[in-house]
């Protein structure tokens, strides 16, 4: 059986990528173990624009906005202050990654805005990654501020590092745009060699007993990958990025799904932070497992499989389905009540 897949102009031995969190990949021995324990690539941690910032301007605690950026980890950060990848540090561990390991190592930037890191983008090049992914976290909240523009910015950042960089580039992004679709696709015409979906937004907490707003973070579930597997259906066929699934994916299964939808590559952080570096292989034995039962010869016999393009149902991944799914639902009293 045969996991090789093709993400970015990269051929890698399977589908089954660490992605971005500090605790996994800030040291190099994590990195060793990732690439024992099957990875066919490695997404670093983020490089964060305020860092970038405090750098360039020497403003200070600006890294403490920065920490609220990563989704997938929060938990795991340090305080700001105790934050000590910084840029130069951050392309210094590109080079030693990448003479440690005989995977791709895949940098990522975590940015908001425009030219205020895209320059980093080169330097990253230099270092010797093999692709970059744009982990472009932002949540508008000016209300005078148009869903247009939330979109441009998303669009000049791309074509600004594109224009600094030869490596392939991946976009990371959020679901909350009014016409997924469409954002997808303009994404793919100014050059997005992959779109990674969906980026996990921090999302507050307030602490009742200290009556102050407080970082909480759920790793993700099997839930999670609900989101990403039905916009990676729709999209797989449609546009000429790759489609790379993150979010949710803790088992064999999870990662059969989305590759079945039409992702290239599966991410795995939560699963890893959770049962530890070593659980990548086992993800890797359900998928070898999976397909031998059921007869595959390859993942890329799997990749889009059950796309909309290939469903003989093409309403499934539509607004049809959520009228079947409503009222077939059935109310079971003592459930509620065990």
């Amino acid at each position: 059986m045969e996991l090789t897949t093709q993400y970015l102009g990269l051929t890698l031995k399977s589908p089954l990528i660490p992605s971005a969190a500090a605790p996994l990949t800030e040291d190099i021995d994590n990195v060793k173990r990732l690439e024992d324990a099957g990875a066919a690539a490695i997404v670093l941690h983020s490089l964060f624009e305020e860092q970038l910032l405090k750098e360039k301007f020497e403003l200070h605690h600006h890294l403490e906005y920065g920490t609220e950026s990563f989704a997938e980890a929060l938990t795991y950060f340090p305080e700001a202050e105790e934050y000590h990848v910084g840029p130069q540090l951050y392309l210094d561990h590109i080079q030693q990654a990448k003479a440690s390991v005989d995977v791709p190592i895949i940098a990522s930037l975590n940015g908001f805005s425009p030219g205020g890191w895209v320059e980093y983008a080169q330097q990253i090049q230099q270092a010797g990654a093999d692709a970059l992914e744009l982990n472009i976290y932002y949540v508008p909240t000016d209300l005078d501020l148009s869903g247009a523009d939330v979109e441009e910015n998303y669009l000049n950042i791309l074509r600004d590092v594109k224009g600094e960089v030869s490596i392939p580039v991946a976009v990371k992004l959020s679901p909350f745009f009014s016409n997924m679709a469409n954002m997808a696709k303009r994404l793919s015409e100014a050059g997005a060699d992959g779109l990674v979906l969906f980026n996990r937004f921090y999302q507050p907490d307030i602490d009742l007993e200290e009556l102050e707003v407080s970082p909480h973070v759920l790793l993700s579930t099997p839930q999670d990958q609900r989101l990403p597997m039905r916009w990676i259906a729709l999209l797989y066929g449609r546009i000429d990025s790759d489609l790379a699934a993150t979010g949710g994916i803790q088992h064999g299964t999870d990662a059969i799904k989305l590759l079945m939808a039409g992702a290239k590559v599966t991410q795995v952080c939560s699963a890893l932070l959770r049962h530890g570096i070593p659980h990548l292989r086992n993800i890797e034995h359900q998928i070898l497992h999976w397909m031998e039962e059921h007869e595959y010869e390859s993942v890329q016999q799997m990749q889009g499989s059950m796309s909309q393009l290939h469903c003989p149902d093409k309403s499934a991944y539509e607004r049809a389905q959520y009228m079947k799914a409503v009222s077939s639902y059935e109310y079971e009293p003592e459930r509620v009540m065990s």
